[in-house]
Formats: C-alpha cells, sequence, structure tokens
C-alpha cells in the first residue's frame, strides 16, 4: 500500500485553507492551523512531510515559526513551502533564509500547488537520509548536529546568490550537510584526539572525503550524486593544494568550492573545545587572506556580502 502523505497547512484565513483543501484532499492527508502558535503544535502532534504555511499572521509570523521548525530537531527535517502574498524579491529571499523549501504567491494556481509539492514531496525520503547521515558523520565532534544544519544554509544562501534556480539551492541545501560522512568511517582514536595528529594519523584522517564519496555512492538521484562530489572535493583547494585529489580551480566543482567557504566560515566564528570563537572580523580577514588559496576569489565576496543572512542562520541554530 502507497504512504499516504500527510501535510499541514497554516493561514489565518478560513477561505484560504479551504481553497488548499479543496486542491489538496484528495492526495493527501491534511492538518489544518490558523496562527504560529497552533502551526508547532500541530507539527509536534501530526509529524507532517511537507508544510504549506502562509507569512502574514497574526502574533507570530511566518518567517519566525519557519525558524522555530528548523531549531528544533525533532521538526527541522519538514520541508516548509510558503503560500502568501508578500511577493517581493526580498521576501522570497528572507524565506529561504530562515529555511524554506519553495516560495508560492497568492492567488494561487492549483496546478502549481500540485506540482510544487509533488516535486518536494518526491525529495522527502532521500533528503531525510541525507539530513540523518550529515548529523551522524557529525555527532561525534559536535553532539548538536548544529554546525551541519547551518553550513547547509550558508551554502544554500551562496547558490542564490550566484543565480542557481530554487531547486537546486534547496539540493545544495539539503547535500552540503553530508560533507564530513567519511569520518563515521575514521578510528575514535584518531577522530577524537585530543592532541595534534602525528604524520601516519593525519594520513588516515585525510582519507575521509573520499570514504565519503564511497559511502554515498555515485549511482543515486543527482541530489545523492552532488552530496558525493560535495564529501570528495569539499577539502580542495582553489591552489591545488587540498586533498585528495589535488585539484586546481575550476577543477573543483563548484558545490565543493560552496561548501569549503560555509564549512570554514562556521568552524571559525563557532565554539569548539579545543578553541573558542573567532572574532567576526578576524574571521572575514582570514577568509580574504586566503582568497585565491584556500577558496574561490570569485565566490568569497558574494559569500561575505551575505554576513547578516548568515547572523540569522547562526542565531535560529545555536549549538
Amino acid at each position: 500500500m502507497d504512504k499516504i502523505w500527510k501535510i499541514l497547512v497554516v493561514d489565518d484565513q478560513a477561505d484560504n485553507l479551504q481553497v488548499l483543501r479543496g486542491i489538496l484532499s484528495d492526495a493527501y492527508r491534511l492538518a489544518f492551523a490558523k496562527n504560529g502558535e497552533q502551526a508547532l503544535e500541530a507539527a509536534r502532534r501530526h509529524h507532517p512531510d511537507l508544510i504549506l504555511l502562509d507569512i502574514m499572521m497574526p502574533g507570530m509570523n511566518g518567517y519566525e515559526v519557519c525558524s522555530r521548525l528548523k531549531a528544533d530537531p525533532a521538526l527541522d527535517h519538514i520541508p516548509v513551502i510558503f503560500v502568501t502574498a508578500m511577493g517581493e524579491t526580498e521576501d522570497e529571499t528572507r524565506g529561504f533564509e530562515v529555511g524554506g523549501v519553495d516560495y508560492i504567491t497568492k492567488p494561487i494556481s492549483a496546478p502549481i500547488v500540485r506540482a510544487r509539492i509533488r516535486t518536494h514531496i518526491a525529495l522527502v525520503d532521500q533528503s531525510m537520509v541525507l539530513d540523518r547521515l550529515g548529523i551522524a558523520g557529525e555527532f561525534k565532534d559536535n553532539q548538536t548536529g548544529a554546525h551541519v544544519r547551518r553550513m547547509g544554509r550558508y551554502a544554500e544562501i551562496l547558490a542564490g546568490r550566484i543565480g542557481w534556480s530554487d531547486e537546486a539551492c534547496h539540493a545544495i541545501g539539503k547535500a552540503a550537510p553530508m560533507h564530513d560522512i567519511g569520518k563515521i568511517a575514521i578510528p575514535d582514536q584518531i577522530l577524537l584526539k585530543p592532541g595534534k595528529l602525528d604524520q601516519q594519523e593525519w594520513a588516515v584522517m585525510r582519507t575521509h572525503p573520499e570514504r565519503g564519496g564511497a559511502i554515498i555512492g555515485t549511482n543515486g538521484s543527482a541530489l545523492m550524486q552532488m552530496a558525493a562530489r560535495i564529501a570528495l572535493s569539499h577539502h580542495e583547494k582553489w591552489d591545488g593544494s587540498g586533498y585528495p585529489n589535488r585539484l586546481i580551480g575550476r577543477e573543483i566543482p563548484i558545490e565543493g568550492r560552496i561548501v569549503a567557504l560555509a564549512d570554514v566560515y562556521d568552524a571559525l566564528i563557532s565554539r569548539r573545545p579545543y578553541k573558542e570563537p573567532w572574532d567576526p572580523e578576524a574571521v572575514i580577514s582570514y577568509l580574504r587572506e586566503q582568497s585565491g588559496r584556500h577558496f574561490d576569489p570569485e565566490l568569497l565576496p558574494l559569500f561575505l556580502d551575505a554576513g547578516e543572512a548568515f547572523d540569522r542562520v547562526r542565531a535560529a541554530l545555536p549549538d
């Protein structure tokens, strides 16, 4: 028997809820909420596969609802599609920054709503696998898994700034957290060693990109193939001094160049057991110093321009 997918529809206007009921009730199991607090309660109670979320609601608006969903480890995997009359570019950008996967403007078109939902429902199963594997790869170093979630958002934001489609941005947001999955194959005495690694230990540690690529494989969906490219290439450097393949410049897949920036940025600006967080100005100075060395010199300015968006991500997803 085929799975019946559950969708939570959130809107403060009863007529909008009724319209969406008419469009979706024949194919999906539906739950409804009329405000932000009800939406969060319904998400916890029903565990929907997808949420259709209005933005302009009294009290808690849709952006805040989405931020709270993405900050809750039990709910953060649920795709959120904003359905709203707010159609300006900056409104859409804000929606993606807080973790939405798509943006549908009112008045809605039934075929468009159905098509967008089918697209995102098709990604739910593999996205959940990617999320859980990404957190598994991070769990030993950072038990909240917040690092991989944040860097996925950073990568998604940067991809949008270089002109990727909404679908492609969402894909890299889901694939980026898989970058270090190969670490689950690194022995604990090396991965968790409190002191510096010796030469032999570093040689083993540097195998994690290849191990990650092998774990994900290359014969899956386009999303899984992207995740494999990221796992294999995120330690390559623009000047060819990275590993494992010493790729130079645009030989490095664009996904790997994006994730390299997101990964290093979050590692530097966050507290770790072995270090205090760097001052934001020191982080920016270091990234600029590494332009054309570690990082793609064309991507770096776009990344630095997204600082306010990254601040909001860190606020929504603290360690």
